[in-house]
């Protein structure tokens, strides 16, 4: 039964999606995680599941132009490529007895075959513990460090509860999500509303006690004038002053904000939707810049909300994205909570500030790769501050197209030690993977390379940054 405070603040009853209550989707038994041995099995099974639509199962020849793209694909990343998928990339066949060599049907098919195997499996596990009354934080965050299906909101609700935007406790989601959507609601009648009604509303107030005064004591008093709120008043406490001040943070977050994956066309464009989305991330960092004064709003906070944002607003479940808004607020405050201290200049050069952040970064790398550490510190003499100095402040938010950049944050915000840990293991990894690239170069093309980084298999990626955690 739907509490009367529920209904007021306007959202739905039922908070959670259909098909986490299916009785359906819980009757098979749970898989376990498949790691690269089982996955190589499965690879091979999945030739004996196809064998009727094709006489053999082959994998994609270099020397064949039709291979999928996965060849030219791995030859475009170039240095990228790791041994280990080099070796892949020869050929590597699985026949069956008394059948052609000759095949039809490349190995691509059956790898996104087994992707979509895998993937059911993944969606089964986090469906299983998402069921459970009280969520295992810890099996979450084991789950989604592997990755989080794009499957019914499914990513939405893991990256709630990882930000513990959501309890753990099922059965308090829907009342701390209509609480906090209703302080959400509450700072934007508070913190958004324009000084004159401001001033009207505070002089209205003033009016009343005024005339109550008068009626207690029988006299008239003359009408008060405010010296302090007034269009060019330069007190700080002036809400007209103010106003001015947060006027220019407004125009910087439009601008940036229009500037936020243009190629995109839910952010950018002019259609009704887009305009929709821009005003909301609008409001969200003019609150934040408005409720933190000491940081205000610092230009690439529009890139670090936007996953977040674009993840929430996409929801199925309509009854959770209507409320995008307030719930990315939330969830971007604690995100930020984490590398505030990135984003103030006057801590720049404390143990606290990005320039400490980037030389523990280069530590890191020294330690696991003192060559490429030395070619770029002494050889090359590549600044940090030139690349990973966006790497950090933005959380790789321009250097990745956005669904690899979603798939990062699902390590990012599911690390246990938390999201600075393997935020500098993955800078190191973003290194080590273009080494001989880095080594054969000079200043100039590593600079270039570096601000560009090429295409790279995500996944590949964030292994590397895990075998340095193993390794330290």
């Amino acid at each position: 039964m739907m509490t009367e405070e529920w209904k007021n603040v306007g959202i739905k009853s039922k908070r959670v999606p259909d098909w986490l209550n299916s009785p359906t989707l819980w009757s098979a038994k749970p898989i376990s995680i498949i790691d690269d041995d089982e996955e190589q099995e499965m690879e091979e099974n999945v030739c004996a599941i196809v064998e009727d639509e094709s006489p053999t199962c082959t994998s994609a020849s270099a020397n064949n132009p039709d291979d999928g793209g996965i060849q030219s694909e791995n030859e475009k990343i170039g240095e990228v490529t790791t041994q280990g998928e080099a070796s892949n990339k020869k050929s590597k066949s699985h026949k069956h007895v008394g059948q052609s060599s000759n095949s039809d049907l490349p190995y691509v098919y059956h790898r996104s075959y087994l992707r979509d195997l895998l993937s059911d499996t993944k969606v089964e596990r986090f469906t299983e513990e998402l069921s459970k009354k009280v969520i295992d934080l810890t099996e979450l965050q084991l789950l989604a460090n592997q990755g989080i299906p794009d499957y019914r909101g499914l990513r939405a609700i893991v990256w709630k509860l990882l930000l513990c935007y959501l309890p753990k406790n099922r059965d308090a989601w829907e009342r701390e999500l209509a609480k906090k959507r209703s302080k959400y609601a509450v700072l934007k009648q508070e913190l958004l509303v324009n000084p004159s009604e401001l001033t009207r509303k505070l002089e209205t107030s003033r009016q009343i006690k005024q005339l109550d005064s008068n009626d207690e004591k029988g006299l008239l008093r003359r009408h008060e004038i405010s010296h302090g709120d007034h269009p060019l008043s330069l007190v700080e406490t002036s809400v007209w002053n103010q106003f001015f001040q947060d006027t220019e943070i407004a125009d910087q977050i439009e601008r940036d904000i229009k500037r936020t994956h243009p190629d995109m066309p839910f952010f950018s464009g002019n259609s009704v939707s887009s305009l929709e989305n821009q005003d909301a991330m609008k409001r969200i960092l003019l609150i934040f810049a408005k409720m933190n004064r000491s940081i205000q709003y610092v230009q690439g906070m529009n890139e670090v909300l936007a996953p977040l944002y674009y993840v929430f607003k996409t929801d199925p479940d309509e009854g959770n994205a209507v409320h995008a808004e307030a719930d990315a607020f939330s969830c971007f405050v604690e995100l930020l909570s984490n590398f505030l201290d990135h984003f103030s200049q006057k801590l720049d050069n404390t143990a606290v500030g990005i320039r400490s952040t980037m030389v523990r970064m280069t530590e890191l790398l020294k330690i696991h790769d003192e060559e490429l550490w030395r070619h770029l510190d002494a050889t090359t003499k590549v600044n940090p501050q030139f690349y990973a100095f966006r790497w950090i402040t933005l959380l790789f938010t321009q250097e990745f197209r956005l669904p690899d950049c979603l798939r990062i944050w699902d390590s990012l915000l599911s690390n246990p030690y938390g999201p600075m840990d393997i935020l500098l293991r993955i800078c190191c990894a973003m290194l080590m993977c273009v080494r001989s690239r880095l080594l054969a170069g000079d200043f100039t093309s590593n600079l270039k390379l570096l601000q560009h980084y090429p295409l790279i298999d995500i996944n590949h990626l964030l292994r590397v940054a895990d075998e340095l955690k193993t390794k330290s």
